[in-house]
Parts: structure tokens; sequence; C-alpha cells
């Protein structure tokens, strides 16, 4: 399955600095990781965009141009794996997007049974998110992933980051395989990074606990 990455920071920092390792650990697991990928990140104060940037590319990330980027203090990363190799187009490619907020996940959910809709599986819980926000997008992550979980025969894996800019929530759920499913945590001088594994090399990272849903 798929690998997601949240970066957090009081102040800013190059894209590249967690891409690359991103794009190391997705190479090097023993998924494939290389149905394309997406990245949406908030631009400076300075730059004369605004809102979110996107991107997304079919190709995988180890093989782009992760250069390209510029600094940003907000970063979300998926680089997809796709589910029987089936649908292997970009508009598939995570970050998914309203405008508003974004969103990436990372699981396998097996005879899910609610109504939503979208592309791909991953969408229609998107949506399906979207659709229980009442202005608290902790509260609507927590009571959307108990439904689901209730509506679903089997949920192999359920990893889900959501931002709107302003706050970012994270929900961790896996019935299986927590070498490769559990989330992964470090925080320190300012920077919060929340990844599908630690980035390679390092060691001092926190797991996310199982069956938890938090703004972070």
């Amino acid at each position: 399955m798929c690998r997601i990455l949240l970066v957090r920071s009081a102040t800013p920092f190059n894209l590249i600095d967690h891409l690359q390792p991103f794009a190391q650990l997705s190479q090097g697991s023993r998924e494939y990781q290389g149905h394309g990928w997406g990245c949406s990140w908030l631009p400076l104060a300075s730059e004369d965009a605004t809102g979110w940037q996107h991107y997304h590319c079919i190709d995988p990330i180890w093989q782009d141009n992760l250069q390209q980027f510029g600094r940003t203090s907000l970063l979300l990363v998926h680089a997809r794996s796709a589910f029987r190799d089936e649908g292997i187009v970009v508009e598939n490619n995570m970050p998914f997007t309203d405008g508003e907020s974004v969103f990436i996940f990372n699981g396998e959910l097996r005879g899910v049974k609610i109504k939503s809709e979208g592309r791909i599986g991953a969408e229609k819980i998107y949506n399906y998110i979207r659709r229980m926000d009442k202005g608290d997008k902790c509260l609507a992550l927590e009571k959307a992933v108990s439904i689901i979980n209730k509506r679903t025969s089997y949920v192999r894996a359920m990893n889900i980051i959501l931002s709107d800019g302003k706050s970012a929530q994270v929900s961790s759920t896996y019935n299986e395989d927590p070498d490769y499913f559990q989330m992964h945590r470090k925080s320190s001088n300012g920077v919060d990074i929340i990844c599908s594994q630690q980035y390679p090399g390092e060691t001092d990272w926190q797991k996310v606990s199982n069956f938890h849903t938090a703004n972070v």
C-alpha cells in the first residue's frame, strides 16, 4: 500500500529536505510505491501564490526532479501503490483536495458499504469525511472512521492525514502487519513529521498509536 507524509514547521523549510528521504523510503519499500506521486504545500507569505499549491506526477517519486520545488512550512506527500495495479492514471494520485482541505490515505478496505462518490476507494473515503464536517475536522474524521470501520467487512489498514492549512489531523487504524502499517512521528526544533515509516538512517522516531485519531 501507499506511503504518506506530513511535515509542519514553525519556520520555512526546503521541500527537497523531506521529499528526498521520502523518495528513498518509497523506493526501498517492500511493496512497490511507483504508481505515481503527489504533494500539496502552502506557499510562503513572501511568494505571489496564495492557497494550496499542488503537484502530481505519474512517474515514481524517486525518478522525478525533486529540486524543482521551493520552500514551505506545511507539506503533505503521497506515493502510490495502486490496489491490484489498477487505475494507474495521474487523476487518481493523491493528495486529493476540495480547495480548502487536503487528504492523503494509506490502507486497504474490503467489503465497504458506504454511500460516497469517487473514482477510487480513497476518494470515496475523503468525500465521506467531508460530509461529516460540521466545523470540527478532527471530530468529522473520528466519526467517519468509526462508521467506515463498522460498515466494512475487513479493514486491513486505514491511515489518513487531513489538513485545511490551519490545522492537521491524523487517524491510524490497522488490523495486521504493524511493521508496515504503523505510522511514525518525530517532533523536534519546531518541526513535526508524521510518516508511514521513519526516514532512512534515523532511529529517534515515535510510533503513532493504533486506533488513534487526533489533531497534530
